[in-house]
């Protein structure tokens, strides 16, 4: 790639889909992971909710925002910091990609750490309104060598007003994810990202449904994004589960209900 006209620019561009319904809760963790830490990790499996909600807290954040969707095909150095520094000056056009470049193609064993330091210097000196950096699905490139170095680099580095936060279906190597013990890295683990009754409610409401409905969609789903979305926008699906637990019930059961309800 010679040309920014050879980039895919929808991996630079902030997915247009809003969620059915927000989610304060977590929002409300990533307005504060903003503020207390200089980068966060979102990790969590397909179909865990990390694109909806990430996509969601950047249209709230009230930051300019720089997004990055990697694919496996960024594993090399210089294919992701071209599209790194191309989303970096759709906000900040100022700063010297060029230079940048030209890091990724030296024989040094350190330029990863050396770009790492020369997008800090590059966005400190470009300071402008506060930045939210978005990479996407980070662990397609776990396997290259210049993964850890450059973000061990980079995140301890950031300037205040600039936050990473990055998405990934794995934890990153060891080195990376231990930062979080410096306060300088927040990580938001799947289990966070389940929905809770409260939000399951709220979703369901937006279908019409009833708080048994969003009960039973919490229970057959266990709360995984993706399967409550799911379960609660196909017609008939959630009045079936009551359906079908109605009749699950021994016919016993069921005359002591009726009794008790004369």
């Amino acid at each position: 790639m010679s040309k920014d006209e050879d980039l895919i620019h929808e991996k630079i561009t902030v997915p247009d889909e809003a969620p059915r319904t927000s989610r304060p809760r977590l929002l409300n963790l990533l307005a504060g992971s903003l503020i207390c830490y200089n980068a966060t990790i979102i990790n969590g499996r397909a179909g865990t909710g990390k694109t909806a909600l990430v996509s969601d807290f950047a249209r709230r954040s009230g930051r300019s925002v720089c997004w990055y969707k990697v694919d496996a095909a960024d594993s090399e150095l210089s294919v992701f910091c071209r599209y790194l520094t191309a989303t970096i000056s759709l906000q900040r056009p100022e700063i010297d990609s060029e230079r940048l470049l030209r890091i990724t193609q030296s024989v040094a064993s350190d330029r990863a750490e050396l770009l790492a330091e020369s997008f800090v210097f590059e966005l400190g000196h470009s300071a402008d309104e506060p930045l939210l950096v978005i990479i996407e699905d980070l662990h397609l490139v776990y396997d290259a060598d210049w993964v850890v170095p450059f973000f061990h680099r980079l995140l301890p580095l950031l300037p205040n007003d600039v936050h990473v936060l990055i998405t990934c279906r794995s934890l990153p190597p060891t080195p990376l994810w231990r930062l979080r013990s410096k306060q300088m890295l927040r990580v938001l683990e799947e289990v966070e990202l389940t929905f809770t009754l409260e939000e399951a409610r709220r979703l369901f409401r937006s279908y019409g449904l009833s708080e048994d409905h969003a009960w039973f969609g919490l229970r057959e789903t266990n709360g995984r994004a993706a399967a409550i979305a799911n379960f609660a926008a196909t017609p008939g699906l959630a009045g079936r589960a009551i359906a079908n637990n109605f009749l699950s019930i021994k016919p016993r059961r069921l005359e002591l209900v009726s009794r008790m309800q004369t």
